[in-house]
């Protein structure tokens, strides 16, 4: 075999572009994107949506949570090819205006956060949960927020807002 044909078998050309629609915060985006970008990525770096954190990149840390359809995901496990038409929301669109979200209150006023950099995948997942009713008690709180970490170890302050939350907000 030539060089040519070995680089052609070894790297074949994935650059292939697709173009999707999204609604992202309620905005209506129509992209064109390489087929291997992940919805984090393009949230991160073509919609400059930089709440949304990278941080393991494999789906264990919870930093890129965003709501899917209504659904809490990880976003770095998902290509943005596969999302054409459906909708998005990310920490940025949780506010109304200057008027924060009452998750987003409570981690205020609770100390939820200490370094921030898990905060935005933290309220995402506690917007759901209290969405799904998962709030009866702290284990149960812990239970289903136990799929984002936190360095710094702000668990008791993030399950006390999420408390919160719970006894002000249901959608």
């Amino acid at each position: 075999m030539d060089t040519e044909t070995i680089q052609a078998v070894a790297a074949p050309d994935f650059r292939e572009e697709l173009e999707i629609a999204l609604r992202v915060n309620g905005h209506e985006h129509r992209l064109r994107i390489d087929a291997r970008v992940t919805l984090l990525d393009l949230l991160r770096e073509r919609l400059r949506l930089t709440g949304t954190k990278k941080g393991c990149n494999f789906g264990e840390c919870g930093a890129c949570t965003v709501h899917l359809n209504g659904r809490r995901v990880n976003a770095c496990m998902l290509l943005a090819a596969a999302l054409d038409g459906c909708d998005v929301i990310t920490v940025e669109g949780l506010a109304n205006g200057e008027t924060f979200h009452p998750v987003q209150e409570a981690f205020i006023a609770h100390d939820g956060f200490q370094c921030g950099f898990c905060t935005p995948g933290q309220i995402m997942s506690a917007v759901a949960l209290i969405e799904e009713g998962h709030t009866r008690s702290e284990a149960e709180i812990r239970e289903w927020m136990s799929g984002n970490l936190c360095r710094c170890s702000s668990y008791p302050q993030i399950v006390e807002a999420v408390k919160a939350a719970a006894g002000k907000w249901r959608r």
